[in-house]
């Protein structure tokens, strides 16, 4: 019998009009509490490997994951191994995925740009790739390759000179296998048998073994997310990453099984995953919500459905499609999915969503795996503030600044005159002695 509150009897469809305040704060205000539940044992952990470096983590592993190592890091004879391994037909999608994943990376790549503002004063921003990048995959009750080819083929069309990686290991003392195959397929230079907070401390700190990064990136549990928020003073991470989450904003042109097909995919990532429908009419409402409950019962992860389904879902509707769109802008989706006539055209009006998928064809499965597009994306309402993975996070950028006499000369009274306001008197010294006639004679 299905733990759900309802039946297909008595289906709970909401009014998004006629939410209470209370009700309509639950939906926007999901952050999930886990990472703060987590963050003084992560403190412990992260101070640990600080100070002990590769003997916190021998022990971590030990302790936590029930394995005794006598290398932190995997040897790439390892990874060749696991690559010939696997399925043939998962090695040509991981390389179908790396291919386009190049090419829209190197559709993103950014330029150098030089701009003069006043004669003789000259400014360039210059785009440099990050030295060491650090890109976390997890494993544990489930190793995800994808998530590797994410992290790891952006940085490298960035140009980032080593990539290191670092994954749980399994009972073997390994990584699991596809992760291996997939670090070897992307381009990985180092690859470590290390997980959880312990691994976000070593790619912030450095050890013995592990190297230290400028940048870490991918997805994890509360302990990897609490982990690289704690450490995001001493190197850069990317956007805080929580539970998966899909807004589906549907009319009655939609396929309600296709709707229903992507609520039970992205609700069975996570308990704690959120999935969303606002339709356009309460009878689409209704609709889905019966083709949801049809199916549940056949769902391999039922369990992980029921559980995101009874504490994070809403089958939400409006006669207002503009009602729809301001209530995606508020809540800001990981992913949104807009399955009505004339998608296309909403999109100059939504302005917050990690990423949007156009049309129901767009399943959010293709943008997972195989689009070229990275499904490493801000969660939790951040898509108000954060973007999606890319190139961009593996890169820095440097300003050039070039002022040739004449216009030093220019600038000398004005610049001055703000130094003085300011207090700061020898800034005003020093922009002064280039208006002397001294100085434009040289």
């Amino acid at each position: 019998m299905s733990k759900l509150p309802y039946s297909s009897e008595q289906i709970l469809t909401e009014s998004l009009e006629n939410l209470t305040p209370p009700r309509r704060a639950s939906l926007l205000c999901r952050g999930s509490d886990r990472v703060g539940l987590t963050a003084a044992p992560v403190r412990v952990i992260l101070d640990d490997v600080a100070i002990r470096g590769d003997l916190a983590l021998k022990e971590l592993a030990l302790r936590l994951d029930g394995v005794s190592l006598e290398s932190l890091e995997v040897p790439r004879a390892r990874w060749v191994e696991a690559l010939d391994a696997i399925d043939p037909d998962l090695v040509a999608a991981m390389k179908r995925a790396i291919r386009n994943i190049e090419v829209v990376q190197h559709a993103l790549l950014p330029v150098a740009a030089t701009v003069s503002p006043e004669p003789g004063i000259v400014i360039t921003r210059q785009p440099i790739a990050l030295e060491r990048v650090g890109v976390y995959a997890p494993g544990g009750r489930a190793a995800y390759p994808s998530s590797v080819l994410m992290g790891v083929v952006p940085a490298r069309v960035a140009g980032v000179r080593e990539i290191v990686v670092c994954s749980p290991p399994g009972p073997d003392g390994c990584p699991s296998g596809v992760v291996l195959a997939a670090a070897e397929l992307a381009g990985v230079d180092r690859l470590f048998a290390i997980g959880g907070a312990g691994a976000v401390g070593a790619m912030a700190y450095g050890t013995e073994t592990v190297p230290r990064v400028d940048r870490i990136v991918g997805p994890g549990n509360a302990y990897v997310a609490a982990a690289k928020l704690q450490v995001a003073s001493s190197v850069g991470i990317d956007s805080p990453a929580g539970p998966s989450e899909l807004l589906v904003i549907a009319d009655a042109t939609a396929n309600a099984d296709v709707i229903a097909r992507e609520l039970l995919a992205q609700a069975e990532h996570d308990p704690e995953a959120v999935v969303i429908v606002v339709a356009i009419g309460e009878e689409v409402a209704r609709a889905i919500m019966l083709r949801v409950m049809a199916a549940l019962p056949t769902q391999q992860r039922r369990d992980t459905i029921e559980k995101a389904l009874t504490s994070r879902g809403a089958f939400l509707w409006t006669s207002d499609v503009g009602t729809a769109i301001d209530f995606s802008n508020d809540f800001a989706p990981e992913h949104l999915l807009l399955a009505i006539k004339n998608a296309a055209q909403l999109l100059p009006r939504l302005r917050t969503a990690g990423t949007i998928f156009v049309g129901q064809s767009s399943s959010v499965a293709f943008g997972d795996y195989m689009t070229g597009a990275n499904h490493v994306l801000p969660t939790g309402g951040l898509a108000r503030s954060y973007s999606g993975l890319s190139v961009l996070d593996f890169m820095r950028f440097t300003t050039y600044q070039q002022v040739d006499p004449d216009a030093a000369a220019s600038l000398a009274g004005d610049v001055g005159t703000f130094a003085d306001a300011e207090g700061l008197f020898a800034h005003a010294a020093t922009a002064r002695q280039w208006g002397t006639s001294e100085w434009s004679r040289s």
